[in-house]
């Protein structure tokens, strides 16, 4: 059943006794099936500041039963921090090079700014919150991914007891995306790569992606809502799915080997988790093995 919301000429919802009935019987389903489930999320840099409702989502499928639990990037932060200290920003194929004093400014604002914003966040919404990065209690173990791009990462291995217990005591765990090398040395990771891994790890039931992008669209723009790991490959291949895009489907797909599922969403989007996890229709894309 696909809820088709009734409104006046001007646009706004009537406020229907009937259909609010009807939009709480399909969530039942949905609520039920995800109660004790562990779901991931990877929140972008490029989301946070519409990270308000997201959040509050994440707080309302905790009440319902649902383990979240949430990693995070912040790009955009890092950006603004290294143009205030005057210290160059360079790209090697699309990742950020990473020398010792970019790195300070990394680890600075990924766990002393974003990461206990989210969780002072989450905390004023009602939840219990708390905040790590991978080198906490070698959660994430790494090895460097390229000398040109200095202290970047590569995931090897997960250790999520420490996650796994947090979630145990009620607490939502919130994630920055550092790894520790073999020589203990900080490395900056990929927060996609992160969450994938740390998805497979958890055996969580679901990743969920938040972009800016609306999800996976055909070649004539319509969203696909659902479609198989082949399909999405097929896509790639077609050059349907390019840009930008590749990478986070490429983690998507990775993912796979471990998730039964995997989500692309606008974070942009009001109340999107709640419409792509507890209705029929949904509000970005599916990807399934």
């Amino acid at each position: 059943m696909t809820i088709a919301f009734e409104r006046t000429p001007d646009g706004e919802i009537i406020n229907d006794q009937h259909l609010i009935a009807r939009v709480l019987s399909e969530a039942i389903n949905y609520i039920n099936y995800l109660k004790g489930k562990i779901l991931v999320f990877k929140l972008g840099g490029s989301m946070l500041e519409h990270q308000q409702e997201v959040l509050q989502d994440i707080v309302w499928l905790h009440q319902l039963g649902a383990l979240p639990v949430l990693v995070h990037g912040g790009g955009p932060y890092i950006n603004d921090w290294l143009t205030k200290l005057s210290i160059p920003t360079r790209f090697l194929d699309g990742m950020r090079v990473t020398d010792a004093e970019t790195l300070e400014v990394v680890r600075m604002v990924l766990r002393g700014q974003v990461n206990q914003r989210l969780v002072l966040m989450l905390s004023q919404l009602g939840a219990n919150a708390v905040g790590l990065c991978g080198t906490d209690g070698n959660m994430v173990q790494a090895r460097m991914l390229d000398e040109r791009l200095g202290f970047v990462g590569e995931v090897e291995s997960i250790d999520s007891s420490s996650v796994h217990t947090l979630l145990e005591q009620g607490f939502i765990p919130v994630i920055a995306p550092l790894g520790q090398g073999p020589d203990g040395t900080c490395l900056n990771i990929n927060a996609d790569l992160v969450a994938a891994h740390l998805a497979g790890a958890l055996n969580a039931e679901k990743l969920i992606f938040l972009s800016n992008v609306v999800g996976i669209c055909r070649a004539d723009g319509t969203l696909i809502s659902e479609l198989s790991d082949a399909e999405a490959r097929r896509l790639i291949d077609e050059g349907v799915i390019s840009g930008g895009m590749i990478p986070k489907v490429s983690a998507c797909l990775d993912a796979l080997a471990a998730v039964p599922r995997v989500h692309i969403v606008d974070g942009r989007e009001p109340h999107v988790l709640l419409r792509e996890l507890c209705t029929d229709q949904g509000a970005g894309t599916m990807i399934i093995r």
